[in-house]
């Protein structure tokens, strides 16, 4: 089956949040955003009350397997459905819905896995409610990875139009993220940030630009030696492989017009250098994207907004963004047959 011939499965996220609203609100859009076809793992009638709640007409088709999308998403939202304990209150997260959320993450993987959907498309879940009923991972990231069999390496990036970003550290606080900060971390991450430049992005030669983590790069020791003693030696070794790259580059003057034009993705130390520029530039359409996976994952770069939840003002331009950007890595990685940079990564070891 051509990849342009599937669907993308969307998970429901967190019941409580706007998961269910930006859904509908996307299919809405469908036509003037250009979307591909889409279906979502979910409660068919816990999405028609929303829709009913908030005097939005827009139909739901149940339907029993991906395929089925492709007829039915012209008229309606199609929904394979997913039993979710109700009843379900906007704005406020129950523990009872926590195994449907689980589970509509793992079968919208499975029919990924198996070649029924091109891409999966993750909507927020709120992490509290789940590790209240034993959920063990730190996030959606973690997650995947383990239902990757448990293989996968995921790095994150953020991707709006104008600037892709990847952090060496994440969900971190910042002493623990600078503390924990080695050279091997940012060579990996370059790595993976690299190959899904080729493959999902369809970018031949890719640069990236790896940031400081000091002001003025450490002004040769003067403001740190992070530079001097992790983040020069990984670059240097990044090029010795054949890696196009550039670093370590003081972060205030990266982000900017004209030096944006100057790379593919920025590489940055930690959380906040990577997603503050991102989010100044295009805080409604930026996209989450996992990396690393052997299949596409994309989601909305916002929580579950549990405080507008089930008002119908949630701006779905995040998810719009996600799914299209999906289908675009699916194609992608397609035509790129998952053409690795096995070559340069030998010279790395």
């Amino acid at each position: 089956m051509r990849v342009e011939a599937r669907p993308i499965a969307v998970t429901m996220g967190e019941p409580a949040g706007i998961g269910g609203e930006i859904t509908l609100k996307a299919w809405r859009t469908r036509e003037a955003s250009g979307l591909p076809h889409y279906f979502v793992v979910d409660d068919a009638a816990r999405l028609q009350r929303i829709a009913a709640q908030l005097e939005w007409d827009i139909p739901i088709a149940e339907i029993e397997k991906p395929d089925d999308a492709i007829d039915a998403f012209g008229n309606a939202l199609p929904v394979i459905p997913l039993e979710v304990p109700g009843p379900v209150v906007p704005g406020c997260p129950q523990p009872e819905t926590s195994a449907a959320v689980v589970s509509s993450i793992e079968r919208a993987v499975e029919y990924v896995k198996v070649g029924q959907a091109a891409a999966v498309v993750t909507n927020p879940i709120q992490k509290k409610a789940l590790y209240d009923c034993g959920f063990c991972y730190p996030g959606h990231t973690e997650f995947l990875a383990t239902l990757a069999d448990g293989a996968a390496q995921p790095v994150m990036m953020l991707a709006c139009e104008q600037l892709r970003v990847v952090p060496v550290t994440v969900h971190q606080p910042l002493r623990e993220a600078i503390e924990s900060l080695r050279s091997e971390s940012i060579v990996e991450t370059v790595r993976a940030t690299v190959r899904a430049l080729r493959q999902d992005f369809a970018i031949d030669r890719p640069h990236v630009m790896i940031a400081a983590l000091n002001p003025h790069a450490g002004e040769e020791g003067a403001m740190g030696r992070e530079e001097i003693d992790i983040i020069v030696p990984a670059v240097e070794k990044l090029k010795k492989a054949g890696y196009s790259v550039t670093g370590p580059t003081p972060a205030d003057t990266l982000f900017h017009d004209r030096a944006r034009t100057a790379y593919d993705a920025a590489v940055c130390m930690y959380h906040d250098q990577a997603l503050i520029p991102l989010k100044t530039i295009d805080f409604s359409s930026g996209v989450n994207i996992t990396l690393g996976l052997p299949f596409v994952r994309t989601s909305p770069d916002h929580g579950t907004a549990l405080e507008i939840a089930g008002t119908g003002v949630a701006d779905e331009s995040s998810l719009v963004a996600a799914l299209k950007i999906a289908a675009r890595m699916a194609e992608n990685r397609k035509r790129s047959g998952l053409i690795s940079d096995d070559r340069v990564s030998r010279r790395l070891n």
